[in-house]
């Protein structure tokens, strides 16, 4: 019988009070260890909603996306053993539908995979769920790694699933926008095996702190931009 398959699942966080309780509660648990909120500077009562769903809560004050990601890597790295097999990240905006996250981790279970991402592209989207800027972001994003990388996406979703020694090779350094991109780039140039699957997405609850401005859009924008030139 197939050793069962440890997982981890990372979720960043930021004022996401009325929203990680519902994905917390949607992640299903007979195929997750570790359900790890990091809280990137919260003023509502986001750890402790977190907490009271039984969830590992970190505390990074350094802002970004990518600096909560790294705080949970260094958790599991450092604080939990044995290492898991896979790691997911997961928004806490409940946009994501984390039922999904079966389909995901298969294709590295039976070793067909290094990295999954979950496409919304690929999926079905709530009318508004993804501004116009994120969808010709996406398309831009993941044309210009088709031509530089010579590796094809049709998203850069940021819910994915990646095997953990590959997470580990990829070396991840990108502390806020970039962190998405930098992850599917890497695993082009060390010509891991990446696979997409099917994700339907809807509205966030309450507003983004990246797409809901158009400051984050443009800084978005330019450092997803920047980090594909950056590592040619």
């Amino acid at each position: 019988m197939p050793k069962p398959q440890i997982v981890d699942v990372i979720i960043p966080v930021l004022n996401e009070q009325n929203a990680v309780g519902m994905v917390i509660d949607e992640i299903p648990k007979e195929r997750v260890r570790h359900i790890i909120v990091v809280d990137n500077g919260s003023t509502d009562d986001t750890i402790e909603v977190a907490k009271e769903r039984g969830a590992v809560v970190l505390e990074e004050s350094a802002r970004g996306y990518g600096s909560a990601c790294l705080k949970a890597m260094s958790y599991i790295a450092n604080e939990i053993n044995p290492k898991p097999d896979a790691v997911v990240f997961l928004d806490g905006d409940h946009s994501d539908y984390p039922e999904y996250m079966h389909a995901l981790l298969e294709p590295i279970r039976v070793g067909n995979a290094d990295l999954v991402i979950g496409s919304r592209a690929l999926g079905k989207k709530e009318t508004g769920s993804m501004t116009p800027q994120q969808v010709f972001g996406n398309w831009l994003a993941t044309y210009l790694l088709k031509v530089f990388y010579k590796v094809q996406y049709t998203d850069l979703g940021p819910f994915r699933a990646v095997r953990y020694q590959s997470l580990l090779a990829m070396d991840m350094q990108d502390k806020t926008y970039g962190w998405t991109v930098e992850m599917q780039l890497k695993a082009a140039k060390l010509k891991m095996q990446i696979a997409e699957v099917p994700v339907n997405y809807r509205n966030r609850i309450g507003v983004s702190k990246i797409s809901g401005t158009i400051k984050g859009t443009l800084l978005a924008g330019f450092k997803i931009i920047r980090t594909i030139f950056r590592y040619l």
